[in-house]
C-alpha cells in the first residue's frame, strides 16, 4: 500500500499546502497520464459542480460585491464559459494524439514522434472580478491536458471562495482538485509552491510578485493581466453606434473587467457628438443607480476609494468631468459603493488616470486629428490586453492592427475577440504572458515531449564523437560550402 493509500485509509488529511501538493503529485505519478475518458469525466464533474449549484454561486458573488446583477453574473460567470469548455472537451481525443515525424524514415527503422504529456500539478490563482469563470476555465484546460489542479480563490470574494471550497469535495477527491481559501499570506505561500505550472489572473503588479515567487522554483507561469485598453473610433465610423456600444462595454460588471474599454480616441470634430450619445446611452441604461440592484458596485471599499481618487485627481488637474447622475441622487455613494458612470475629457499625463487602469465606470475620451497620432500614443504605452476599433474593415483598420501591439483586437463590439471558442485568449507584454481557451489552453498545460528511437545497425550520431577521420572532415567541409552558397544566393535575391 502506497503512502497516499495509507493516508486515505486512515482518513487522515495532508497537512499544509505543501502536503496537499505532495499528495496530488504522488497520485499523478502513481496513476500515470489519464486516458481520454477520465479527462472528459473530470471536465464533466467540473461543469456539474458549477451548473448544479449555479444559483448558489451567482448569489455568493452578488453578496461579495454588495450589489451585482444576478442576471449579468449568470450570463458572464456561468453561461459565458460553457461553449469554451465544451469545445475543449470535444477536442481532447484529437489534441492528445502524438505527431509522427520523419514518416519516410520509418522504412529505414527510425521512428520519431512528439507526444503531448501532462505537466503534473497545476496551481491556479483566481481573481475577484469573475471568481467562478476565471478559475473553472483554466481548470478545465488543465484537466484536458491530464493534470491535477489546486485553486487558490480570491480573498476579496470570500463568500464565493467558501462556497467553492465546500462544494468541490462533493465532486472531486482532493487528489484531483483542491480548493484553497485564505488571505494574502496564503496566496503568497501558494505562489511559492513548486508546482509544475502556475496560472494567475489579476493585476500586473500582483502578477509580477507571482512570477518572482514562481521563479525561485523555476516554475513556468501563465499570466492573464489587465491594461488600459484603447479604442479608436475611425473617421468613417457610425458615431451613434460606436458611442452606444462603447458606453455599454465600459459598464459591464461596473467596469471591473480586464477587457473593458479604458480610453477612446475620437476624431476631433466628432468628440462632442460622441460624448452626447454616450451620455444618453448611460442615462437610459441606468435611470436609477443607488437602489438599482442591477447596477454593480465597487467590489470593496479600497477599489471604491481608488476610483473616486482617480476622478478627483483628474478634476484637480483641469480635466472636464461629466458624471451621469440620475435626478435626485447623490453619487458617489460610499454606503452602496456605487459611482456614477463618468466621462472624462482633457486628460493629460499629469493625471493618474492617464497611466493607471481604471477598473471602474469611468471612460476617458480623447480627440485625434490623424490616425498616426492615436497609434503613436498607444505604442508609447504598455501593450493592452485588447485594442478596439470602431469602423469599417478597411486599410486604416488593417494598418491599426499591423502597427499596434495587444493581446487581441476587437472591431465594432465589446470583447468580440473572445467569441470564437477555439481562439486563444491572453495578453502580451505587461498585459500578460501565455494564453488559454481552445487548444492554447491545452498547450499551456502540456509538455510536448520528443520521442525518437532507432533500430538501425549503425549509430547516426557517432560522427559527433572521436576519432574524426579525414573523410568526415571532407564531408563536413562540403556541407558547409553548400550551406554558404544557399545563404548567399538567398541574400542576393532579397536585395
Amino acid at each position: 500500500m502506497s503512502a497516499i493509500e495509507e493516508r486515505t485509509a486512515v482518513g487522515s488529511r495532508p497537512t499544509g499546502l505543501g502536503g496537499l501538493l505532495a499528495v496530488q503529485r504522488e497520485a499523478f505519478i502513481a496513476d500515470g497520464p489519464p486516458d481520454v475518458a477520465l479527462r472528459r469525466n473530470r471536465i464533466d464533474r467540473l461543469m456539474a459542480m458549477i451548473l448544479e449549484n449555479c444559483e448558489d454561486f451567482v448569489s455568493a458573488t452578488a453578496s461579495d460585491y454588495g450589489s451585482r446583477s444576478k442576471s449579468a453574473a449568470f450570463f458572464a460567470e456561468i453561461l459565458g464559459m460553457i461553449s469554451v469548455i465544451e469545445h475543449t472537451r470535444s477536442n481532447v481525443p484529437q489534441w492528445i494524439r502524438s505527431t509522427r515525424l520523419m514518416r519516410a524514415a520509418r522504412l529505414a527503422r527510425l521512428r520519431a514522434e512528439v507526444v503531448p504529456s501532462p505537466l503534473g500539478v497545476v496551481g491556479i490563482i483566481g481573481p475577484w472580478n469573475f471568481p467562478v469563470q476565471l478559475t473553472v476555465l483554466p481548470a478545465a484546460a488543465a484537466f484536458a491536458a491530464g493534470n491535477r489542479v489546486m485553486i487558490k480563490m480570491s480573498e476579496v470574494t470570500p463568500n464565493t471562495a467558501e462556497l467553492m471550497a465546500a462544494t468541490a469535495p462533493r465532486y472531486f477527491d482532493e487528489r484531483e482538485l483542491a480548493i484553497i481559501t485564505g488571505g494574502a499570506d496564503v496566496a503568497a505561500e501558494f505562489a511559492g509552491l513548486p508546482f509544475d505550472h502556475i496560472f494567475f489572473t489579476g493585476s500586473p503588479a500582483i502578477g509580477a510578485l507571482v512570477q518572482q515567487a514562481a521563479a525561485r522554483n523555476l516554475v513556468p507561469v501563465t499570466l492573464e493581466l489587465g491594461g488600459k485598453n484603447p479604442v479608436v473610433v475611425a473617421p468613417g465610423a457610425d458615431i451613434a453606434r460606436a458611442a452606444s456600444r462603447i458606453a455599454q462595454g465600459r459598464m459591464v460588471n461596473g467596469g471591473q473587467v480586464c477587457v473593458c474599454p479604458d480610453y477612446v480616441f475620437v476624431p476631433d470634430a466628432r468628440v462632442d457628438q460622441f460624448v452626447d450619445v454616450a451620455r444618453r446611452t448611460l442615462s437610459s441604461m441606468f435611470p436609477t443607480i443607488v437602489d438599482n440592484g442591477d447596477y454593480c458596485s465597487s467590489v470593496n471599499q479600497a477599489n471604491f476609494d481608488r476610483i473616486v481618487g482617480l476622478i478627483s485627481d483628474a478634476r484637480a488637474h483641469g480635466a472636464r468631468i461629466d458624471s451621469v447622475v440620475p435626478a435626485g441622487e447623490t453619487l458617489p455613494d460610499p454606503v452602496s459603493r456605487k459611482i456614477a458612470p463618468t466621462i472624462i475629457r482633457d486628460v493629460d499625463d499629469r493625471m493618474r488616470i492617464a497611466e493607471e487602469e481604471v477598473f471602474g465606470p469611468v471612460l476617458a475620451v480623447r480627440g485625434y486629428s490623424a490616425l498616426t497620432d492615436a497609434i503613436d500614443y498607444i505604442n508609447a504605452r504598455p501593450s493592452p490586453l485588447v485594442a478596439y476599433w470602431f469602423g469599417p474593415d478597411d486599410d486604416d483598420f488593417r494598418r491599426f492592427v499591423a502597427r499596434t501591439r495587444s493581446g487581441g483586437v476587437a472591431r465594432n463590439d465589446f470583447a468580440a475577440h473572445m467569441i470564437p471558442s477555439s481562439a486563444p485568449f491572453g495578453g502580451v507584454g505587461r498585459s500578460g504572458m501565455g494564453a488559454y481557451h481552445g487548444k492554447a489552453g491545452f498547450d499551456a498545460f502540456s509538455h510536448y515531449r520528443t520521442v525518437v528511437g532507432s533500430d538501425l545497425p549503425f549509430s547516426i550520431t557517432a560522427r559527433a564523437a572521436q576519432p574524426f577521420t579525414a573523410s568526415m572532415r571532407v564531408s563536413a567541409d562540403l556541407a558547409l560550402r553548400r550551406a554558404r552558397s544557399r545563404t548567399s544566393s538567398r541574400l542576393k535575391k532579397f536585395r
